[in-house]
């Protein structure tokens, strides 16, 4: 009898025990989220581009993001830290690794080149290389992680990056240098003037200019029409890669802007948001009015 007691006590004990476990596993696992909001509130994004994949994809394999962009684009450390490693790897390519005051690791692969050295103190956004595509890379990308704490190789400690930055979408431009890395890019044409079918000609002539807005590079404007830096070069005689907010900039014949659709996306308000009449949007994409689209499908929104 004294047995059954005990035992039954031990269960009950037992049982409390978990519950309470899981209890304040679920606490510590928010305020993990909260605490790394706090310390990487500062953080700026380490390269310009746009997302090709995502932290988790890969049936769970791929423990950070990847920005896709040109080779030779900078490369900045996203905080103050020291150079923890700066080597050449197989997988990782040229590959450099910075040791934060907070604890946090983070990693740059698949670079060009590196312009760091192990043990070197570097600067929030100062360049630690360039954007390439070395080793077990298949494109110019970097490959970024976050680890809240030390690298290892099973990657335990790895930190989706959106968790920083917000959640951003396969597809999205970003910049680099500012926190906020998706707010800088915009359309051409303002949002809230969707354009009468009778203007169609008058737009199709005023859309082979783009005006540069703040923060806008060459290549984020090439990346915009489809067109190469080259090209946007030739067609504008730049001679160097500077431009100012407010230039006025030709677009070459051939260019062609996309867009990737959302969900909540209409035929209707992506060609009013996009400044462009139905019945073009209708022409350029193959498609008639009464066709469905669906998310993460790419329509060009501009032809010229």
């Amino acid at each position: 009898m004294i047995f059954d007691y005990v035992r039954r006590f031990l269960i009950v004990f037992i049982l409390a025990l978990c519950v309470s476990f899981l209890i304040l596993s679920g606490r510590q696992a928010k305020a993990e989220v909260h605490d790394i909001s706090q310390i990487t509130e500062s953080w700026i994004f380490p390269v310009e581009g746009y997302i090709t994949d995502a932290f988790g994809t890969r049936s769970g394999h791929h423990k950070g993001i990847d920005i896709g962009g040109e080779v030779g684009s900078p490369v900045y450390s996203v905080d103050e830290g020291v150079i923890k490693k700066s080597y050449y790897s197989d997988s990782y390519g040229n590959v450099v690794f910075v040791q934060h005051p907070s604890g946090y690791e983070t990693v740059y692969a698949h670079l060009h080149n590196r312009q760091v050295t192990k043990g070197q103190a570097v600067r929030k956004g100062e360049q630690i290389g360039s954007l390439g595509n070395t080793g077990r890379s298949t494109g110019a990308h970097l490959h970024f992680e976050i680890h809240n704490g030390e690298w290892n190789i099973t990657k335990d400690h790895a930190v989706d990056p959106f968790n920083v930055y917000g959640d951003g979408e396969i597809g999205q431009v970003v910049v680099a240098l500012e926190h906020d890395p998706y707010k800088a890019v915009e359309m051409t044409a303002p949002v809230n003037a969707p354009l009468k079918e009778e203007n169609s000609k008058q737009s199709k002539q005023m859309s082979r200019v783009h005006t540069v807005k703040e923060k806008e590079t060459l290549w984020s404007i090439a990346q915009l029409y489809n067109i190469s830096v080259e090209d946007l070069k030739e067609k504008n005689n730049i001679s160097n890669s500077t431009i100012v907010v407010n230039d006025v900039l030709s677009i070459p014949k051939d260019s062609k802007m996309e867009y990737v659709v959302k969900k909540g996306d209409t035929l209707t308000s992506i060609a009013k948001n996009n400044n462009v009449t139905l019945s073009s949007l209708l022409e350029w994409n193959g498609l008639t009015s009464k066709q469905n689209i669906f998310p993460e499908q790419v329509l060009v929104v501009y032809k010229n």
